[in-house]
């Protein structure tokens, strides 16, 4: 690295390059946050794009994307939306990178996905590369397990993790369905390579599947062979990427004791994305989409800590107010990636389309897609 690139460095806080953010192709046009007609230029933007266009919100998108989303739902009920709707000339995906990869791979050719903000990614899916997962399983084939594994990849992976899995007999899952995704792994194969989630691999192991914590090992893809022995491979039922959720992470038995101490009666609701100690002590443990009808079908006056994303309870919280609804960490823990997707990306986005201008396509190539289709298909074709 010369000087000359060094001295360009802007000081925090002092100058503006528009360029530092990876991905994001705005050359100065996006809206202001505060701009008093945003609202109303996302309903003209809207309206002027009609039928041709599709936008997918995720439930932990903010509410002001969340007010203009056609679908609002998990990765796994907007795959199905993406592969479903064949009329749509454009889909906007207010999610994160691997979302809209997916929603890239699942529709046709002539359908264009637009992420409204490219630097909108996901640092789970950032913790399995494809060339740290190629030597895993080179690893597994050396000791002579590989043909005895079947991969199933958690969502929040990179399209080239998806495609790895449908090359050698995997398939896709979300929280919602990895349980199924399992289970079908299992009648296939020996041992089950679970990427990139270990706690989503962990708890649905043991709370779903019957097995147990002695089943499982951590591959740490920094160590050589993960770090773990021949034996430990060879006695292990399901081999866990060490990889977790930035968000679901964060959330500790601690924080499960003092919202019981706080509020007396209290029913803790948690993602399996959580540490397998929080999931263990929770009274309920589900998808995004098995939170919100937890609290749909829960009676007035209940008492709910619920351990996901900030923007879904705060959402719960005002949409069910006869309900006692608290956040179960006692900190700020919003998407920060996700929140990437805010109302002046969105406006900037469907405003260069109805001007003529097609901005953040995400486009997945053929050889990856061709594959990374195989695993989300057979995901969509699980029972």
């Amino acid at each position: 690295m010369g000087s000359s690139r060094l001295s360009e460095l802007l000081l925090l806080g002092q100058g503006l390059d528009l360029a530092s953010e990876r991905g994001v192709s705005c050359a100065g046009e996006l809206p202001e946050a505060s701009s008093p007609d945003l609202v109303a230029r996302a309903v003209t933007a809207r309206a002027a794009l009609g039928s041709r266009a599709m936008i997918l919100g995720h439930h932990y998108q903010r509410d002001e994307v969340i007010q203009f989303a056609d679908i609002t739902g998990d990765s796994f009920k907007l795959a199905q939306a993406a592969e479903s709707n064949s009329s749509a000339e454009f889909i906007f995906f207010c999610g994160v990178h691997f979302m809209a990869e997916s929603a890239d791979i699942l529709t046709s050719a002539d359908q264009k996905v637009i992420l409204p903000d490219l630097a909108a990614g996901c640092s789970m899916a950032d913790m399995a590369s494809a060339k740290q997962v190629d030597d895993c399983w080179a690893a597994l084939e050396k000791i002579g397990v590989a043909d005895r594994t079947v991969p199933i990849t958690y969502m929040n992976s990179s399209a080239a993790i998806k495609a790895f899995t449908g090359k050698n007999g995997g398939a896709v899952c979300t929280s919602s369905n990895a349980a199924r995704a399992m289970k079908w792994a299992f009648e296939k194969g020996e041992k089950i390579l679970f990427l990139p989630d270990q706690h989503l691999g962990r708890n649905t192991t043991v709370l779903n599947l019957g097995l147990s914590l002695e089943d499982c090992v951590t591959w740490n893809p920094w160590k050589p062979n993960g770090g773990l022995s021949e034996s430990e491979i060879l006695n292990a039922k399901v081999i866990l990427w060490r990889g977790h959720c930035s968000v679901h992470g964060r959330f500790s038995v601690e924080n499960i004791e003092q919202m019981r101490a706080k509020v007396p009666g209290v029913s803790i609701l948690v993602h399996p994305e959580c540490q397998h100690e929080v999931v263990s002590r929770a009274d309920v443990v589900g998808s995004t989409e098995m939170i919100i009808k937890t609290v749909e079908n829960s009676p007035v006056g209940s008492k709910w800590a619920i351990g996901t994303e900030l923007n879904l309870v705060q959402r719960l919280a005002n949409r069910f107010p006869d309900r006692d609804i608290h956040f179960l960490d006692k900190t700020v823990c919003y998407c920060s990636t996700m929140n990437r997707i805010d109302l002046p990306h969105l406006v900037w986005a469907m405003e260069s389309l109805v001007d003529g201008r097609l901005v953040n396509q995400i486009s997945v190539d053929t050889e990856t897609a061709k594959f990374a289709k195989v695993a989300l298909e057979r995901m969509l074709a699980l029972p």
